[in-house]
């Protein structure tokens, strides 16, 4: 690997800053402390700091010794890493666990901040590029849409630029490989509620009422028919009926019945397709058996679709670092992702980076990678200077000195 020697000398320090953040665990929109955190080392850095945005998003200026030339490809390029945490309980027991219950940085925020915070401390002393480098660190991606309330604050119009890229470490992924693709690699997140209001009666005399119980589940079956028939095959979507809530007593037919789930896609055609079908279906379904239903579906995040154009850059920019057979094409996954919002608005792209084997796990909650949103996970602290030196490198390529 074409790591950078001065990443490499400082990233301990750097570890332990990560490190310091997964013990202090803070869920979106109340990153108070690791917004401070971040803007005092980028202070420290010597960067320009701008707080506040999205309620607790940070954004550092970093400007190269040269200005940006006319017919540059890119003057300003953004990179943007993620500070929240998720709700729920630490299963380790290492120093550096989590120190607030029901708290725990178990999708690596806290190491994307890291990373970041090691590229800025890099850039801040090698200022040999023309042009300006925006570090967003942005609050609530974890379901809050921080992105999309960073953008609504202002982010691209204060600070304008013409790309914006994104990493997530990977867990399975070996140590030192790369992805990234152009096109959708993330799916759109949307979730659907459907109450079904039928007649209560005793069950012993189900004729006197409506039983709502099979007309939710002739809606459930009905459902798949939208992905297997009303789509085209190659075309990805998937409905989810996740919880379904019915009744308080094993004699009693109940007036209601209430259906949970998401829906996810990589276009939005498709899911106004199925939001359209399904909507019909639950409507048509429960006046065929003489009932009615409330039928409410909200979109979250959007797919997040990488530009081919910056795909391709980022994909040369890594393959100098970690060479060309350790980047390799993005596997599109259907876990959800509000750097969407920032790719809706800008050129850019998403990238995965391999988080290991889970080597660097303290064992005790089973052998092997150690998922996303898994009460044993930890960041791998050996991504640190190898995303940083990414970061770094695809900042000169981006903005060459002529």
């Amino acid at each position: 690997m074409n790591l950078i020697d001065a990443i490499q000398a400082q990233a301990a320090d750097i570890a332990s800053i990560r490190r310091d953040i997964h013990a202090h665990p803070e869920l979106c929109y109340q990153e108070e402390r690791t917004a401070a955190l971040v803007a005092e080392q980028l202070t420290r850095f010597g960067l320009e700091v701008h707080s506040g945005l999205g309620v607790t998003g940070v954004v550092g200026v970093i400007k190269g010794n040269l200005p940006a030339h006319a017919d540059a490809t890119y003057k300003a390029i953004g990179l943007r890493a993620d500070m929240d945490a998720l709700p729920m309980q630490e299963a380790n027991t290492f120093e550096h666990a989590s120190q607030h219950k029901g708290k725990m940085h178990a999708c690596g925020h806290d190491g994307h901040t890291a990373m970041l915070l090691a590229a800025c401390q890099h850039l801040s002393q090698h200022r040999d590029f023309a042009g300006t480098v925006y570090a967003i660190f942005q609050p609530a991606e974890e379901g809050g849409g921080g992105a999309r309330e960073m953008i609504k604050d202002g982010l691209f119009e204060r600070f304008p630029m013409d790309a914006v890229f994104a990493m997530h470490n990977w867990p399975g992924m070996a140590l030192g490989t790369f992805a990234v693709s152009p096109g959708p690699v993330m799916a759109s997140s949307n979730e659907f509620v459907i109450t079904v209001r039928g007649k209560g009666a005793h069950a012993a005399m189900p004729h006197m009422g409506v039983d709502p119980v099979p007309v939710a589940a002739a809606m459930i079956q009905a459902f798949q028919t939208i992905i297997t028939r009303n789509k085209k095959p190659v075309d990805a979507g998937v409905i989810s009926v996740t919880m379904l809530h019915a009744g308080e007593a094993t004699n009693v037919i109940p007036n209601s019945c209430e259906m949970r789930g998401t829906v996810r896609t990589f276009t939005l055609d498709v899911l106004d397709m199925i939001e359209s079908r399904m909507r019909d279906m639950a409507q048509h379904t429960a006046a065929a058996f003489g009932a009615e239903c409330d039928f409410e579906f909200v979109r979250n995040y959007p797919p997040t679709i990488n530009t081919a154009p910056e795909a391709d850059f980022a994909k040369h920019v890594l393959a100098q670092v970690v060479g060309h057979a350790h980047v390799i094409a993005q596997e599109p996954t259907m876990g959800a992702e509000d750097f969407a919002y920032m790719l809706q608005a800008k050129p850019g792209a998403y990238i995965f980076a391999g988080n290991g084997e889970g080597d660097h796990r303290v064992m005790g909650h089973g052998g092997g990678p150690c998922m996303l949103h898994n009460p044993s996970y930890d960041f791998n602290d050996h991504l640190i200077p190898i995303a940083a030196s990414a970061w770094a490198t695809l900042v000169a390529a981006a903005l060459p000195v002529k």
